[in-house]
């Protein structure tokens, strides 16, 4: 350690008080973090890339500091998507300490990055309550059956109306539409759930009625429209 004469001059004064660090909750504990490894919780958070082309969200299970599952998610450029299964090989197993100056290769997946240790390590995660926390493999519980993220995509135009695409449940297949043409319904097909019936040994027709569905009064419906070419 170098100090400067100013410094090497002055007296010694006693420390006091003792100021320990503020305790956070992790995982239904209040914790006096000090280290990397005092660092637990189980959380999610979003990011964007400079031009704000596209976004990332990003879930983490960290235990003791360490990244131990890590579930990625993406919309907007081919490249963010590419991106996304690097960084999945990337985060798990490091320290968020490391993660946070690691290039996880997208603008979007850094910046998520950067939002979650915040997170973290200041206590507010989704698991701060939750005794032991969330057991590796929770992150996989936010796509439902399938495995596919959750998307919801509409468009819309003034001359010609909303167009339901994607929904929770899944791809939009039709809309129902009532006598003032307006949407009461649709229906849908979960294309995740429709991949795993044909890997069993499906048919694809047989596997698409198992898997589709609808919402809202779709048997009140005047008509229906195919909402990509309608």
């Amino acid at each position: 350690m170098i100090y400067t004469t100013e410094v090497q001059n002055m007296c010694p004064v006693a420390k006091g008080a003792k100021h320990d660090p503020a305790p956070i909750p992790e995982e239904g504990k209040w914790v006096h973090a000090k280290e990397i490894k005092d660092i637990s919780g189980f959380t999610h958070g979003i990011g964007w890339c400079a031009p704000q082309q596209g976004c990332c969200k990003l879930s983490l299970n960290v235990k003791e500091g360490i990244i131990e599952e890590a579930l990625v998610e993406t919309i907007g450029c081919s490249g963010m998507t590419h991106s996304a299964a690097m960084a999945a090989e990337i985060l798990q197993g490091k320290t968020i300490l490391e993660a946070l100056n690691t290039d996880l290769v997208c603008d979007a997946i850094n910046t998520a990055m950067r939002e979650l240790f915040l997170q973290i390590v200041y206590g507010r995660t989704q698991s701060a309550f939750s005794d032991d926390g969330l057991s590796i493999g929770a992150g996989l519980e936010d796509l439902g059956k399938g495995l596919r993220s959750q998307v919801g995509t509409m468009y819309g135009t003034k001359a010609k109306g909303a167009r339901y695409l994607e929904m929770a449940e899944g791809y939009v297949t039709d809309l129902a539409l009532d006598a003032n043409d307006e949407i009461i319904g649709y229906k849908f097909v979960n294309l995740g759930v429709m991949a795993d019936l044909i890997k069993k040994g499906d048919d694809p027709n047989t596997a698409w009625e198992k898997a589709s569905g609808q919402y809202g009064r779709v048997a009140d419906a005047v008509k229906l429209i195919d909402p990509r070419k309608e």
